[in-house]
């Protein structure tokens, strides 16, 4: 009896490229490891994907249309990137490795520069120049990147840590820092000891980085407005 061929489509390799991401991260993702998991031969994937960056472009276009569905366009300027900022950190927090793809693809996909322009949308209204809009946008994802990127590589360090020592990171460090002088880690080892790492990665934590960038924003405009 003839073996019955898997049912391939663009929408399942996608649904199992995020479980693949999921599981191994994205240094370990490749396009074997993919048709393995589909029960394909590798080359039959090129027919629906020429390469795997054109694989991290559709995926990263796919997170793209996500935060455009969720993000509810409300409010000044400052409610707006609020809003946008908040959006694009949840979408990323669910999506494995997605943060990785946004930063490693090209707006070449269609809801990648329906991003991109809703982004800049968020900020017409203001007296800002072009070139200061796009630092803007810039400057807001690159930071709600790096602060998605930052925790989950925080976890994965971790976990790592807690693998081959069996024991947390922190009680490593506290010998380190005990080792040190006053001048060189006093600081830290008071900052450390009294809890205030743990805020990183939290909701105060990103609301605050994102108060200083806004407020940043709004010092500009006030002074061309002069």
């Amino acid at each position: 009896m003839k073996k019955k061929q898997p049912q391939i489509s663009e929408d399942r390799i996608l649904e199992v490229s995020w479980e693949l991401l999921g599981e191994e991260d994205i240094e370990k993702f490749s396009m074997r490891r993919l048709a393995d998991r589909l029960g394909i031969q590798a080359p039959s994937l090129y027919w629906y994907f020429k390469s795997k960056q054109n694989l991290y472009q559709r995926l990263a276009n796919q997170v793209s249309k996500v935060i455009l569905e969720e993000f509810q366009s409300e409010g000044d300027w400052k409610e707006q990137l609020t809003g946008l900022a908040v959006t694009v950190r949840n979408v990323l927090s669910r999506y494995p490795c997605s943060t990785q793809l946004m930063m490693m693809t090209l707006p070449h996909e269609p809801d990648i520069i329906r991003f991109t322009n809703r982004m800049l949308l968020c900020v017409e209204s203001t007296p800002l120049d072009q070139a200061q809009k796009m630092q803007v946008v810039t400057t807001l994802v690159n930071y709600v990147f790096y602060f998605v990127l930052d925790n989950y590589q925080h976890e994965r360090n971790v976990a790592a840590i807690l693998k081959d020592q069996g024991a947390p990171p922190g009680e490593e460090l506290i010998r380190l820092m005990d080792s040190m002088g006053e001048a060189d880690a006093g600081l830290f080892r008071r900052m450390f000891t009294n809890g205030l790492f743990e805020i990183m990665g939290t909701d105060g934590a990103f609301e605050f980085g994102l108060k200083l960038i806004l407020l940043g924003i709004e010092q500009v405009i006030k002074e061309q407005e002069k």
